[in-house]
């Protein structure tokens, strides 16, 4: 909880702290200005940014100068639903004003001539583009420079490390990431903030790093469930430069998010056949956790054969990864990793036969999942194994991989601790399409654990 929350009024010694959505009603009520905040921001980077190292790319002076133009903007009364509010930006986003480097020595020194679908409707929106963060090499596994803001000797998680990071360490209210594997929910998990992952084809991918057609969706860290149902509003919607954004109008998150009722939503808390791979502190937290929920939270079984997710996210990823750069990458094996190149060698062996099969597939594993929670209204399951490995490291995705390959929406709540203090993330899951339901429950859930 901000100091604003805590305390009804907006506390211009912290304006740090403040959520987008708080944040962005103090501007619109003349409360503080965009610049304001946007220094407040800035002078916070400066601070923790050495230790953390979440930003790749970053100008103090544009990000004043973007805020000056917000508050002529609302002079002018021209308002938009996040302006004058610092977003920072995962640097696989193209960036007309920024390097887009894609964390990666292939693509070093890349300057796009223009925006990515996502910040130009940021921009749009009012925001105020203060800078890239890091991601690991080509949005994949290789760790980055960032740590993690509550203990620097642990990973910040990964692919969206720095967007991650900036959030937790009060650098920013918001950033954008994105996740083909666990690259928003695992990391929302280490550094302890809210991450969301909507329905895959809600948010466009246009001037995004492509990895995986099948299971690339754009995500969002911030700091309250209000603020990634803002967020959804402002970038959710179909696109024509991203044939699998949704071809139905969007609802307005918010709105109907506050429509939910105070009856506590039915969780199934779906163990995975890979329970057993969390730790013994996780799995104990979780028990726990769901016997404070009480009898609207009840364990649910899967069908054995739910287990071909892992393998089948695996391989539509190497596959797709290859499809979409591993020629480039062969050009140049010294700027890439190991591991990276190993994945793409891996994608190219696989059969052509074997990789439709598998994509066929998806669709009966998703209505078994569906199937299973049919009598609820979302799942709840860890969103990593425990808290953040070291940072060797980014981490194991294994409880994330399932809804990336379904598509289905999640977002991590960091309710939970574990030994040595640090968060783990609860994660809640919902059937494809389903958002306005897993943000509903994600409220309810924050209002009543959160600690």
């Amino acid at each position: 909880m901000s100091l604003a929350a805590a305390h009804g009024a907006v506390n211009k010694e912290d304006l740090a702290s403040l959520t987008a959505s708080e944040a962005a009603s103090a501007i619109a009520a003349r409360e503080i200005s965009a610049e304001e905040l946007t220094r407040a921001c800035l002078t916070r980077i400066a601070v923790r940014d050495a230790d953390v190292r979440a930003f790749i790319h970053i100008s103090p002076d544009y990000a004043i100068q973007q805020a000056r133009e917000r508050d002529r903007e609302r002079a002018q009364g021209k308002l938009g639903p996040l302006h004058g509010v610092p977003v920072a930006i995962k640097d696989i986003f193209d960036t007309c004003d920024f390097p887009t480097e894609n964390g990666w020595r292939l693509h070093r020194g890349r300057r796009p001539a223009r925006d990515s679908a996502v910040v130009s409707r940021l921009r749009r929106a009012g925001a105020v583009i203060i800078g890239k963060t890091v991601t690991t090499e080509a949005a994949y596994y290789y760790p980055g420079q960032t740590r993690n803001p509550h203990d620097s000797s642990r990973t910040p998680g990964g692919s969206s490390s720095g967007s991650a990071a900036a959030v937790a360490a009060n650098m920013v209210p918001l950033a954008l990431g994105s996740q083909t594997n666990g690259s928003v929910i695992r990391p929302a998990s280490f550094c302890g903030v809210i991450g969301g992952k909507p329905s895959h084809g809600t948010i466009s991918r246009a001037g995004v790093l492509a990895l995986s057609k099948s299971l690339d969706h754009v995500g969002v860290f911030a700091r309250s469930v209000a603020d990634i149902a803002l967020a959804y509003d402002v970038l959710a919607g179909a696109d024509p430069d991203d044939p699998d954004t949704e071809k139905t109008p969007m609802p307005n998150f918010r709105a109907e998010m506050k429509k939910a009722e105070d009856t506590p939503p039915k969780f199934a808390f779906v163990r995975t056949p890979k329970w057993d791979e969390a730790d013994v502190e996780t799995r104990s937290l979780f028990n726990r956790l769901v016997a404070d929920i009480g009898k609207n939270a009840m364990p649910v079984g899967l069908p054995s054969q739910f287990a071909d997710c892992w393998p089948s996210h695996r391989v539509v990823m190497a596959v797709e990864m290859n499809r979409n750069f591993g020629d480039e990458a062969r050009k140049a094996p010294e700027k890439s990793s190991e591991m990276l190149m190993k994945l793409l060698d891996e994608g190219r062996s696989v059969p052509a036969e074997a990789y439709e099969k598998v994509l066929a597939n998806v669709p009966a594993l998703r209505a078994m999942f569906e199937n299973a929670i049919k009598d609820y209204d979302v799942a709840i399951t860890p969103a990593a194994k425990g808290e953040a490995p070291l940072i060797e490291t980014t981490g194991d995705p294994v409880f994330c991989s399932a809804w990336s390959l379904l598509g289905t929406p999640s977002i991590s709540l960091p309710l939970l601790k574990g030994e040595h203090g640090l968060p783990i993330g609860v994660q809640i899951v919902g059937r494809k399409g389903d958002d306005l339901r897993v943000l509903r429950a994600a409220e309810w859930l924050w209002r009543k654990f959160r600690r």
